[in-house]
Formats: structure tokens, C-alpha cells, sequence
């Protein structure tokens, strides 16, 4: 019998994790009519938040260039890549320390499956793509408001960019996740995760003065979550040119990330001692 390609076996095992989650969550669907209800309203909330901000200001930030309807094509991006994280990554982050605590992680690594792969996507949170959807109606209203027109190059670079900025994402979680392997039940993760990730809900270009300053480079160079929902917002309202060094580091900031959370989680499994040691 012939060997199927590796990539396909494991798309295969997600579309089968993809499929589980979606049993599961018709299997109660008065709970995931809730979550996503609950999804929705937070979205709405804050769409409303900021169209009241407005109502006393022309721009987020003075000289920023982030207007109205150009700063909701920022917001959408954000509820875009926020709901992609919770919900692909989010719930299995958070279930890792109790698959360490329980000792069910052991049952993880005898599985002939990449043990990231297998703890990073086998759950999916359906009810979270509500937030998607808004995100993705939000985008096209503010698109059609503002008089900028992206060109068709950055409309097929954009979806790249939000899996990028999924990617960044991504990385900071699974780094944090693999530091229960250490730590114990880190109930904290999603604190934490919550604290770092709060900075790049807001334009890059606020970021301004001897703090400011200092926080826009270390967010973008160092830990660069600003970049996440930043640039592809970003090549939507504004000339790709005026901007390319960004678009660019953006591409090597997400290969970097990544490979510093693999070896990090790498490590973390070689400090773990099984439930049967």
C-alpha cells in the first residue's frame, strides 16, 4: 500500500479533530448557542465603545492617521485574528497543564503524531468563529466608507498576514504553555496571555514619547505582537510601499517566533517526567 504524504496525514487529523469538536458542540447546543451569543455581544460592546469614542474625537491619537472607519478596518483585523486564536488555540493551551498535572500527556507522546501538533489543535472551540464573522462584516462596511482602495496584490497579502499575526500569536501562547511543564498547573496562562497580548489591540503609532517609544520597538523587534494585527491592518488602509519594511520583517518575525516555540517546547518535554516515572 502506498504511503500517503506526510502533510496529508495530518491534515486528515485535523479535519477528524475539526470534526469531533463540531459533534461535541452539537451534541449541547443550548452551550454553544450561549458561547456564541456571549461571543457576539462582547463584539458588539465594543464596536459600540468605539462608536462613542468617535462621537468626541476625529482620530485615535493625534497625527495617526487612524480615522473612524480606517481604525475599524484595525478593529475588524483585531476580532479576526482574536477569533482564530480562541478558536484553534486557545482552549487547548489552557487544557495543557491539566494534561501535565493528570498525567494524560503521557498518552500524547506514545501517539505517532507530532506531540505539538496533537496538543495545539485537538480541540476547537466552534462557537468562537462568531467573532470571525463579525470581524470579516466590519472589515468590508469600513472598507467601502473610507476612500482608500487596497490594491488586488494586498487583498490576496492580507489573509497572509493574518495567519501570520495568528502565527505570532500562536507562538507567545505555546511558549507560555510550555512553561507548565516547569511551573506546575499555571493558572495564570491565560492572565498573563491577556496582559502581553492587550498591547497590540491598539495602533503601533500611539505608541509615542520616551516610554512610548521604547515599548513600540520592544513590542516590535523583540516580542513582536504589535506586528500581529498592526501590519495587516495597516496594508489595508494605507499605501504598501510607505510601508514595506514592516510587511517584510513581519514575514521574518513569524518564521523567528515560531522556531524559538518549537525549541521551547522541545525543551519543555524533555524536562517532563511521565505520571509513571
Amino acid at each position: 500500500m502506498k504511503e500517503q504524504p506526510r502533510h496529508l496525514s495530518y491534515l486528515g487529523v485535523f479535519l477528524m479533530f475539526a470534526r469531533n469538536s463540531a459533534v461535541r458542540d452539537m451534541t449541547f447546543r443550548g452551550n454553544f448557542l450561549i458561547q456564541a451569543t456571549t461571543a457576539l455581544v462582547w463584539m458588539l460592546t465594543q464596536f459600540g465603545f468605539y462608536q462613542v469614542i468617535f462621537q468626541f474625537t476625529d482620530e485615535i491619537g493625534s497625527g495617526t492617521g487612524w480615522q473612524k472607519y480606517p481604525f475599524f478596518v484595525f478593529l475588524a483585523t483585531t476580532m479576526i485574528v482574536n477569533s482564530m486564536m480562541q478558536t484553534f488555540v486557545m482552549p487547548n493551551a489552557q487544557e495543557f497543564s491539566e494534561l501535565i498535572r493528570t498525567g494524560n500527556l503521557d498518552f500524547a507522546l506514545l501517539k505517532p503524531i507530532d506531540t505539538q501538533f496533537l496538543v495545539s489543535f485537538h480541540r476547537i472551540e466552534w462557537s468562537a468563529l462568531t467573532n470571525f464573522g463579525f470581524g470579516a462584516l466590519l472589515l468590508s462596511y469600513s472598507l467601502i466608507q473610507i476612500d482608500y482602495r487596497p490594491s488586488p496584490i494586498v487583498l490576496l497579502l492580507y489573509p497572509l498576514y493574518l495567519l501570520c499575526g495568528v502565527a505570532i500569536m500562536y507562538s507567545v501562547m505555546i511558549c507560555l504553555a510550555a512553561t507548565s511543564v516547569w511551573m506546575g498547573r499555571n493558572q495564570s496562562l491565560y492572565n498573563f496571555w491577556f496582559y502581553i497580548t492587550s498591547f497590540s489591540r491598539y495602533p503601533m503609532d500611539i505608541y509615542r514619547g520616551p516610554v512610548g517609544d521604547h515599548m513600540r520597538m520592544a513590542l516590535t523587534f523583540i516580542l513582536p505582537i504589535l506586528l500581529a494585527i498592526n501590519v495587516p491592518a495597516r496594508i489595508m488602509v494605507r499605501p504598501l510601499a510607505d510601508q514595506w519594511f514592516l510587511a517584510a520583517f513581519t514575514i521574518v518575525a513569524t518564521a523567528g517566533t515560531l522556531g524559538i516555540s518549537r525549541l521551547i517546547f522541545v525543551a519543555s518535554l524533555s524536562g517532563y517526567r511521565s505520571a509513571s516515572s
